[in-house]
């Protein structure tokens, strides 16, 4: 499928190399730049949500993996393979051993029909040992599986079954995207697919967010290519407030709130100031 080169590309060739390439390379040269005093932890997961169950691609034992939330209530896949790397080859060997295992099929409209939406997770942590600082993030790749019509795609069978499981996840992330564009609405339906569960915090969270959209000029497929445009359209719209992911030593706290009890000290003598002023001012002094 076409998004799924433009996210991946040819991994070993520089010129046809996609997106989640570029970015690991990015993500390894900021690393290399760093001072000596900083350590990184980089680990990956890999796996696919197919008919609404969410399956390992690095271990396909894995067949059934559940949605937990954490401490700060972020959903994550609960028992997915962490596998740690440290370099960019190694990253790359992790995706093409989960591209492998992808469910694919052959429908009338493409040959290598992706059946299901693809996660690909990396997750850095940076501790700095001379300033105790840890922080944290995630890198969420999603590879989207198409919105599929039936009477084009020839769909029978478990094929068919695969595109109705499609189609209502996608229809799911649309209402999401169109809940979050509103902002009005009290209520945004994250739990009514997994797809969007597990990308709660990206779409409306603590995330920048950026989607690529995938279309055909072709005129057969003006209905599908005018639908994925508004889609598109509406989620530019979102706005998420953005937060650095970190996690303070003892002596930052002491030294934030220091800072902080300054500020209050300065705030008090100042409207101790004011209020002077202002019973002066009542009794008639100047």
């Amino acid at each position: 499928p076409l998004l799924c080169f433009s996210l991946q590309g040819v991994l070993d060739d520089s010129q046809l190399q996609g997106i989640i390439p570029r970015m690991i390379d990015g993500i390894f040269q900021y690393i290399y730049n760093m001072e000596e005093d900083v350590e990184f932890h980089i680990k990956v997961s890999y796996f696919e949500i197919y008919m609404e169950r969410i399956r390992d691609l690095l271990d396909v034992s894995k067949t059934n993996l559940v949605i937990h939330e954490d401490k700060n209530r972020v959903p994550f896949v609960k028992g997915v393979t962490e596998r740690f790397v440290s370099s960019p080859e190694e990253i790359f060997a992790a995706i093409e051993e989960g591209k492998t295992n992808r469910h694919v099929a052959v429908t009338n409209m493409n040959e290598h029909s992706s059946r299901s939406h693809s996660v690909f997770l990396i997750n850095v942590r940076q501790d700095n040992s001379a300033s105790q600082k840890k922080l944290s993030g995630k890198l969420y790749l999603v590879d989207l599986a198409g919105s599929e019509k039936v009477s084009k795609t020839g769909a029978e069978g478990l094929v068919l079954e695969e595109a109705k499981n499609i189609n209502k996840s996608l229809s799911a992330l649309g209402n999401v995207i169109a809940a979050l564009a509103d902002g009005n609405k009290s209520h945004v339906p994250y739990r009514n697919s997994k797809l969007t569960r597990i990308l709660q915090e990206s779409l409306g969270g603590n995330a920048r967010t950026t989607v690529i959209v995938c279309c055909s000029p072709s005129s057969i497929n003006e209905t599908e290519t005018r639908g994925t445009l508004l889609f598109g359209q509406r989620a530019k719209t979102i706005k998420n407030t953005i937060t650095i992911n970190e996690e303070l030593s003892a002596e930052e706290w002491k030294r934030r709130y220091e800072i902080e009890k300054a500020k209050n000290d300065q705030l008090s003598l100042t409207l101790g100031k004011l209020e002077n002023e202002v019973n002066r001012w009542r009794r008639g002094e100047k």
